[in-house]
């Protein structure tokens, strides 16, 4: 077994309950206080988080309305109650009690991708006259999603939202939540607009006009140097927002790449296997045994709690501005001028927490493999490691008349190589100034509310508290099952160990009997004549 990784961070002081004044005042929850809030997106990753926060810590504020998309079977109050049963809200609903929870927060059927984002005269009429701040956090994080689609979720939604911003009578802020990785030509991006990579409008009438098909045929052409719809259609969407900028009290928010609770309300939550915690999975699980990517280089990683705090706070900032026009309309959530984390310490970090601490039920194979920085290396790995195995498994599956799985997963996890291949071998740096200076601003109590500074974060901690969440709410295996996977993991510690003793005994075999033999015995013949002599 591998020995324990050691990760150190400098970081801000940290502010503690015995630090706080009683005289304190919470102004981010007043801010808030007596408002009624909008919010697309609201069922999402980071929209449950957002929701979370603002009941838990805002408790004065009036109401929330959730855009919610129609479902078949259910009315949008019953999906409602569906989100709140997730455990996220549990610490919330010990504080306040679930029927005031139920009370502040309603359903409002829509669809954004639909005109008027698809809402009734007379929910738009609600919205008109009681909503004052607006969040707008819907979009489709796919990064291969087809571009037509993108368009109209991710940038002709923007559209819509803004025209329905545009008749709310008493609208103080509409924040539209962007992400840092929307302007990847830039490598130093900064809290300020940039140009988009085309007209937004032409965009989308061209997307109305053509149908899928042709869209999809013209669609690398279209996104030129962008690798994927996501950061085209979320920096058009930007450019539209930068439109309004005289017109309606709209700031533009950028959240770097958004992974699971760091502490607030339950470490380590998450409802998506996207970014590291779908590394940690596929590996963990023994079937990610290769990676392209330069092991030195960093992404930008932000715990979610930490970007809701950074959104509040900057909103805080912008509704108790003395003057609005001159404060900046752009800000970032981002990390990585804090404290920067190798793709290589993840992986150590993340191997070693599933070897050693919560092993994963049914792993294919033990944990293994590395990063590559040679390409065609990475390839024939991806060969030898990834697909042979699992044409191998899925042939065995077939003839037990079982249905394949693993060539299924492999290709999976090929298209997700796409995407984070070039994310992991390119680095950003994102100037965060504002978030910065807001900090200066802030009370102790508010600091230790809102906590946007550098944290004093233990990696082998806050991975183990990931993958016991991912365990539990997303691969549905309990924590009784925990000694039986650390056997398990064993068996394959023991497996994986003789299989490669007998590759080596094979090699050495081959190498003798095809190579050495025929020297051996060559030198053998030639010393015949010698011996006679």
């Amino acid at each position: 077994m591998a020995s324990k990784p050691k990760f150190s961070f400098e970081s801000e002081p940290q502010v503690t309950i015995d630090d706080v004044d009683d005289n304190d005042e919470d102004r981010i929850a007043a801010s808030f206080a007596g408002r009624t809030l909008f919010i697309t997106g609201g069922t999402g990753f980071l929209g449950k988080v957002l929701v979370e926060k603002l009941l838990r810590s805002c408790g004065q504020l009036k109401k929330i309305y959730l855009l919610i998309r129609p479902k078949k079977g259910k009315n949008p109050q019953e999906r409602i109650k569906d989100i709140f049963s997730n455990v996220l809200f549990d610490m919330v609903k010990q504080q306040r009690g679930e029927a005031q929870i139920l009370s502040l927060v309603e359903a409002i059927e829509g669809d954004v991708l639909l005109p008027g984002l698809g809402i009734s005269e007379e929910n738009l009429h609600k919205l008109r006259e009681e909503v004052s701040i607006v969040y707008h956090c819907a979009a489709t994080i796919r990064f291969d999603e087809p571009l037509r689609k993108a368009v109209f979720m991710n940038t002709r939604g923007t559209h819509y939202m803004l025209e329905l911003a545009a008749t709310i009578k008493h609208l103080d802020l509409i924040a539209y939540v962007s992400t840092a990785y929307c302007h990847l030509h830039i490598k130093t991006l900064y809290e300020k607009p940039y140009d988009p990579p085309a007209n937004p409008h032409h965009v989308m009438q061209a997307c109305e006009w053509l149908s899928d098909d042709e869209v999809s045929t013209i669609e690398k052409k279209i996104l030129g140097d962008i690798p994927n719809t996501y950061a085209y259609t979320k920096s058009l969407a930007e450019a539209l927002v930068v439109e309004k900028f005289n017109e309606l009290p709209a700031v533009i928010l950028r959240p770097s790449i958004v992974i699971p609770i760091w502490k607030e309300p339950l470490p380590g939550w998450t409802d998506n296997i996207n970014g590291p915690t779908g590394l940690l999975i596929g590996a963990g699980k023994g079937v990610i045994r290769t990676m392209y990517c330069n092991s030195s280089g960093y992404g930008d990683f932000l715990p979610v709690d930490i970007a809701v705090n950074g959104m509040l706070v900057a909103s805080w900032r912008f509704l108790t501005a003395p003057e609005r026009s001159k404060v900046n309309r752009v800000a970032h959530m981002t990390s990585s001028n804090d404290i920067k984390v190798s793709w290589n310490e993840i992986i150590e970090c993340g191997r070693w927490v599933i070897e050693n601490k919560i092993p994963l039920n049914g792993v294919a194979w033990y944990p293994g493999g590395s990063m590559k920085s040679n390409y065609y290396l990475h390839v024939v790995c991806m060969v030898l490691f990834h697909w042979i195995p699992a044409l191998f498994v899925d042939a065995l599956l077939i003839l037990l008349r079982y249905p394949p799985v693993l060539c299924r997963v492999q290709k999976r996890i090929s298209n997700g190589f796409q995407v984070f291949e070039y994310y992991a071998n390119n680095i950003w740096n994102f100037d965060n100034t504002e978030v910065v200076n807001i900090r200066t601003l802030m009370n102790k109590k508010e600091r230790l509310t809102y906590v946007i500074e550098k944290i004093d974060v233990d990696l082998i901690d806050y991975f183990t508290q990931c993958i016991l969440c991912a365990r539990r709410l997303i691969l549905k295996e309990s924590d009784d099952t925990i000694p039986a996977a650390r056997r398990h993991m064993k068996i394959m510690w023991c497996v994986d160990k003789l299989v490669k003793g007998l590759w080596i005994a094979l090699f050495g075999y081959l190498l003798y009997r095809y190579v050495f033999a025929g020297y051996f015995n060559n030198i053998a013949t030639l010393a015949q004549p010698l011996e006679t002599f």
